[in-house]
C-alpha cells in the first residue's frame, strides 16, 4: 500500500503533470467565468487533445479543469447576477446582493476560500469513500432517491421567509414547468402546445438564466446606476471575506460534507446540492433577516458544497463507471480515451492512478482558489462601472449561454418568457429560488416515485433509509417554527415592539400580487382541463403541482387583507418595456442572424443608450463579435443565420 501511495505522489509532483494541471486550471477558470458553458463544455474542449497523452499527465489537466470550474463560475454569479453554471444558482441570491451593496470583493474572497476548503474536504471524503462507498451507494434505491427530492422541496418553506404561501405557490409553478415534456412513466406528452421545442421539456440553463439573470439586468437598467449601490472598498472587503469564512468553520464543514455525500448519488445535480445547503444555512441561522438581501452565509454555504460535490461525483464514476454528473460523464469518456476502464477493477490494477486523480483534485482546488483570490480585487472593480455600459455585453453573453442548451431558437424565446415571469416574481417579492427548486426537482421526483411504486410497491416507503430521510424532512419543517415560537415566548423589548407593529399593520396585496394570483388561478383551471385526458401516472405530478398552486394562492388571498392598492404602474411599465425590447432582439436574431444582431445591438446600445464615445463603442462591439466567432470555432457551433440568409 505504501508503494502505491509513494508512486501516486511521484506522479503528482512531476513537472509534466503539474504543468498540464495548471493548463487545466486556467482553462477551467475561463470556462467558469463565461456563464452557461460549465464543466461539460470545458471537458468537451479538452477531450480531442487527450489522444496519445500519458494517462497521468492527461488526468492532471482534466482534474485541474474539474476542480476549478465550480470556483470560477462565482465571478458571474456575484458580479453580474448571472448563474455561472447550474451549480452556482444559489450563490446569486446573496452574492449579487452583496455586490450591489459595494461588497463584491468580500463575497468573492469568501466564496473562493470556502470553495477551496470544500474541495479539500471533498477530496478527503473521496479518499475514504473510494474504498468503503460501494455498499453505501448501492444501497440507495428509487424510494430513497425520491425522499431526497422531497427533502429538497422541504427547503422551500425555509427559503420563502414570511411569505410562505407565495413561496409554495412559486414552487408549484416550478413543478408545473418542470413537467413539460414526456411523462417518464407512460411516455405521454404534457403541455407541448404543438411546439417541437417543448417535447423534451425546458433546459435548466435557460430557466436559471431567465428567472435570475434577466430580471436583475432589467432592474439595473431601470435604476440606471452601477451594479454596486455603494463604493466598493476592495481591500477591506477582501480581508473581511477571509474572516467571514474563518469565523464559520462549522458551516463550511457541514455543507462540504453534504455536498460530498450528495455528489456520490448519480443524478443529483450540483444545483440540487446548492439549494439544499443554502436552505441548511438559512435553517440553522438564528438571525434569518438578511438572507436574500446580502448575507455572507448565503455565499459560503453553497460554495463550500459545489466543489465538494464535484469530488463526490467521482465516487460512482470511478467505482462503477456510472457518471455522477454531466461533467463526470464527459470525464468518463476521457478515461476510456486514455485506455482506463472505470470500475472496481481500476482499484485493483490502477490504484496509483486513482489516488493521483484524488490528490490532483485537492491540489487543483488550492491552485484555482489562489488564482481567483488574486483576481478578485481587479475583477470586482467591474461593479463600479455604469451598468448601462455592461448591459449589451451581458445580454449577448446570456443569449449565447442560453443558445448552448439545445442550439435552437426556442431557447431564446423560452429565456424571454421565463424572464418575464422572473420580473413579475421579483417585483412582487415572490421566491424565485422556490420556483427553481420546484423546476429542478420535478423530473427526478416523478421518475423516482414511479420506479419505487412499480418495482417495490408499498414496501418502498417502509425501508430504513426512507424513514431516516423522512425524519429529516419532518425535522426541517418542524424545528424552525418551533424555534421561532420559543423565541417569541422570550421576546426582547425591540422584538416585542416589532411584533406589535406587525400585528397592527394591515396586510395588503399589491397590484403585481393580484396579477400573479389571478393569472395563476386562471391558468391552473385551464391546465386542469388540459390534463383531463392524461392517465393517472402520466398526470399525477402536473395535477399535484396545480393543486399546490391553487391551495397556496387561496391561502395567500385569505392571509392578506385587500385594501386600496399602491398602483406602481410606472415601475412595472418600465420593466416590461425592456422585456419587450428583449423579444425584439430575439426577432432580429430570427431575421438577420445571431452574429450580425449581436454586433449591431452592442454598437447601437453603447452609442445611443450608454452614450459612449464612438471609438470605444466600436472597439467593444468588435471585441464581442470576435469572441463569439472564436468560441464558435472552438466548439464547432453554428449560430442562427436568419431568414435573410436563406433568401
Amino acid at each position: 500500500m505504501l508503494d502505491v501511495l509513494f508512486s501516486s505522489l511521484g506522479q503528482l509532483f512531476t513537472v509534466p503533470h503539474m504543468l498540464y494541471m495548471v493548463i487545466g486550471v486556467l482553462i477551467g477558470l475561463i470556462v467558469g467565468i463565461i456563464p452557461g458553458l460549465g464543466g461539460i463544455a470545458g471537458m468537451s474542449l479538452l477531450l480531442p487533445f487527450l489522444y496519445g497523452m500519458e494517462p497521468s499527465v492527461a488526468l492532471g489537466m482534466l482534474m485541474g479543469l474539474v476542480a476549478v470550474i465550480p470556483t470560477g463560475d462565482t465571478f458571474a454569479s456575484v458580479l453580474l447576477g448571472i448563474p455561472g453554471s447550474s451549480a452556482s444558482q444559489a450563490t446569486v441570491v446573496d452574492g449579487f446582493a452583496l455586490a450591489k451593496k459595494g461588497q463584491a470583493a468580500r463575497a468573492l474572497s469568501s466564496a473562493f476560500l470556502s470553495s477551496m476548503m470544500g474541495g479539500l474536504i471533498g477530496a478527503v471524503v473521496l479518499t475514504a469513500f473510494i474504498l468503503i462507498a460501494r455498499p453505501v451507494v448501492l444501497s440507495f434505491s428509487s424510494s430513497e432517491l425520491f425522499m431526497l427530492t422531497l427533502l429538497g422541496l422541504s427547503m422551500v418553506a425555509v427559503l420563502s421567509g414570511k411569505d410562505v404561501f407565495k413561496g409554495i405557490a412559486a414552487c408549484g409553478v416550478g413543478l408545473l414547468v418542470g413537467t413539460i415534456g414526456m411523462a417518464p412513466a407512460t411516455g405521454e406528452f404534457r403541455l407541448p402546445f404543438e411546439l417541437d421545442y417543448l417535447y423534451d421539456g425546458l433546459p435548466l440553463v435557460v430557466v436559471g438564466l431567465g428567472i435570475f439573470a434577466l430580471p436583475e439586468i432589467i432592474d439595473l437598467l431601470v435604476k440606471r446606476g452601477a451594479i454596486a449601490e455603494q463604493p466598493c472598498q476592495l481591500g477591506k472587503g477582501w480581508k473581511e471575506g477571509v474572516k467571514d469564512v474563518a469565523r464559520r468553520p462549522g458551516l463550511v464543514a457541514r455543507c462540504a460534507g453534504i455536498g460530498s455525500l450528495m455528489g456520490t448519488i448519480p443524478g443529483l445535480a450540483g444545483s440540487v446540492v446548492d439549494w439544499l445547503t443554502y436552505g441548511h444555512a438559512v435553517q440553522s441561522a438564528k438571525d434569518k433577516s438578511q438572507f436574500g438581501k446580502g448575507d455572507i452565509r448565503g455565499v459560503i454555504a453553497p460554495e463550500s458544497a459545489n466543489n465538494a460535490c464535484a469530488c463526490g461525483a467521482m465516487v460512482p464514476t470511478l467505482l462503477f463507471g456510472i457518471p455522477g454528473s454531466g461533467t463526470a460523464a464527459v470525464f468518463l469518456g476521457g478515461l476510456l480515451l486514455l485506455g482506463l476502464q472505470p470500475g472496481v477493477s481500476m482499484l485493483e490494477t490502477n490504484l496509483d492512478l486513482t489516488y493521483t486523480i484524488i490528490w490532483s483534485l485537492a491540489l487543483a482546488n488550492i491552485l484555482g482558489a489562489a488564482l481567483c483570490l488574486g483576481l478578485a480585487r481587479p475583477v470586482a472593480s467591474l461593479t463600479r462601472v455604469p451598468f448601462v455600459i455592461l448591459a449589451p455585453l451581458i445580454t449577448i453573453l446570456i443569449l449565447f449561454a442560453a443558445y448552448q442548451a439545445t442550439r435552437s431558437l426556442g431557447d431564446l424565446f423560452a429565456l424571454g418568457i421565463i424572464g418575464a415571469i422572473g420580473v413579475l416574481f421579483k417585483q412582487a417579492n415572490w421566491s424565485r429560488p422556490a420556483f427553481l427548486i420546484g423546476f429542478v426537482l420535478a423530473p427526478g421526483a416523478e421518475a423516482y416515485f414511479y420506479q419505487a411504486a412499480q418495482f417495490q410497491g408499498a414496501e418502498a416507503f417502509m425501508r430504513p433509509g426512507v424513514l431516516i430521510i423522512g425524519a429529516l424532512i419532518a425535522a426541517s419543517l418542524i424545528v424552525p417554527p418551533l424555534r421561532s415560537y420559543l423565541q417569541k415566548r422570550r421576546p426582547t423589548e425591540q422584538s416585542a415592539a416589532s411584533t406589535l407593529q406587525e400585528e397592527v399593520a394591515p396586510l395588503s396585496l399589491g397590484v403585481i400580487d393580484v396579477v400573479l394570483l389571478g393569472s395563476l388561478l386562471a391558468g391552473a383551471g385551464y391546465m386542469w382541463l388540459t390534463f383531463a385526458d392524461l392517465s393517472m401516472l402520466g398526470g399525477i405530478m402536473p395535477r399535484l403541482a396545480i393543486a399546490i398552486i391553487v391551495a397556496a394562492c387561496l391561502l395567500e388571498i385569505i392571509r392578506t387583507v385587500i385594501k386600496p392598492m399602491k398602483w406602481q404602474i410606472q415601475t412595472l411599465r418600465q420593466q416590461f418595456v425592456w422585456v419587450a425590447g428583449f423579444f425584439a432582439l430575439i426577432g432580429s436574431v430570427m431575421v438577420f442572424g445571431f452574429l450580425f444582431t449581436a454586433a449591431v445591438f452592442c454598437l447601437g446600445f453603447l452609442l445611443v443608450v450608454a452614450r459612449m464615445k464612438p471609438v470605444i463603442a466600436v472597439g467593444m462591439a468588435t471585441g464581442v463579435t470576435l469572441f463569439l466567432v472564436g468560441v464558435a470555432n472552438l466548439l464547432a457551433l453554428t449560430y442562427p443565420a436568419g431568414m435573410l440568409a436563406a433568401l
